[in-house]
């Protein structure tokens, strides 16, 4: 689907113009899909089959993915095209009936110094986490991985060192973790839940990293082997219907965090609206790790500070304490962190 928030509500842009902002803004880390993304925008031949798409479908991300999942070359945009021409059918089968949901699971490294600070908010008590859009799952084990910030020492699990080891560059005034917290309870919600023992799942994930991050698609079947040994409990549906009964099964003993993370964005507003009033109202824990202008209320909280296009906003119950890098690369902490927020 492509994202109803990205932008400012209501901007309308043709498929050319949406694949050229990709480019501009989206694509530093990736040579091969900001030239793809380019000829793109200069072909009217191929804009013509992405516009045969309903338009949340024709997403950059979403037709990039559906043709590496069937073999497109990404080496050069002549090869690309050419091949896109004759596999177009079987491109626009795979847009249509998958979504971008990618699980990158270095996003655990931005949630991890905000869950560590929930659960000094309650000493003695274990997390309980629910994910909105969990996709298949990978982000909620954020206490099986091992952690690396600045460079500086190794935070590992309670059992020992992870074979999933989390870089990530951090700044600003408030500290790093230097422990994990325990996790009693997982659970997540998804429209259409992947399954880490399904090998079409997988390859579908490791289809929606982009060509060049290879420590992407490493990390990625390494945190699917975790998995496989305690897969999470998701529920497969709409996130407001589903999400007042998974709340009601966490454990009474656990602090309840509710966190997503690049999902909110795929809602309309009505539907953002009513899930931010049901955090409010909820006594829960809420992470929200969205783009600036997606999760209602935060960008009006973030006063003078503001982020660079394409980077995320972390708030926690709804206070913005972060800037971060989608993909979880690194961690930007605001100057004025919040006097009190909400427990």
């Amino acid at each position: 689907m492509e994202p109803i928030a990205d932008t400012p509500v209501g901007a309308q842009r043709t498929t050319s113009e949406r694949y050229r902002q990709f480019a501009e803004v989206e694509t530093d880390s990736s040579p091969r899909y900001r030239d793809l993304a380019l000829g793109v925008a200069e072909d009217s031949t191929v804009c013509r089959l992405i516009d045969r798409l309903p338009v949340p479908r024709r997403q950059v991300n979403l037709v990039f993915a559906a043709a590496r999942y069937r073999g497109a070359p990404m080496e050069s945009y002549r090869a690309f095209r050419d091949w896109m021409l004759v596999n177009w059918p079987a491109v626009e089968h795979v847009a249509r009936t998958r979504t971008t949901q990618t699980n990158e699971a270095a996003r655990c490294a931005v949630l991890l110094p905000v869950l560590t600070r929930i659960a000094a908010d309650a000493p003695g008590r274990p997390l309980a986490l629910i994910e909105v859009g969990a996709s298949a799952g990978l982000c909620l084990q954020p206490h099986r991985y091992s952690y690396r910030y600045g460079g500086g020492a190794r935070i590992d699990p309670a059992d020992g060192p992870s074979p999933v080891l989390l870089d990530c560059a951090v700044d600003g005034p408030a500290p790093v973790p230097t422990t994990i917290p325990s996790v009693a309870w997982r659970a997540g919600v998804d429209l259409n839940p992947l399954d880490v023992n399904s090998s079409d799942d997988i390859d579908w994930l490791d289809a929606l990293i982009w060509p060049e991050h290879d420590d992407r698609r490493a990390r990625l079947r390494a945190a699917v082997r975790i998995a496989r040994h305690d897969p999470p409990h998701i529920v497969r549906g709409d996130l407001n219907e589903a999400l007042p009964t998974l709340m009601a099964s966490a454990p009474q003993d656990a602090t309840l965090v509710v966190f997503h993370t690049a999902v909110l964005a795929y809602l309309p507003a009505d539907a953002r609206e009513r899930f931010v009033q049901t955090m409010d109202q909820q006594p829960v824990r809420w992470i929200s790790n969205e783009g600036v202008h997606v999760t209602p209320g935060v960008a009006g909280r973030l006063g003078d500070e503001r982020p660079d296009p394409g980077d995320f906003v972390i708030a926690l119950d709804g206070e913005p304490v972060a800037f971060a890098q989608p993909h979880g690369r690194w961690l930007h902490w605001l100057r004025e962190q919040p006097e009190r927020i909400r427990g």
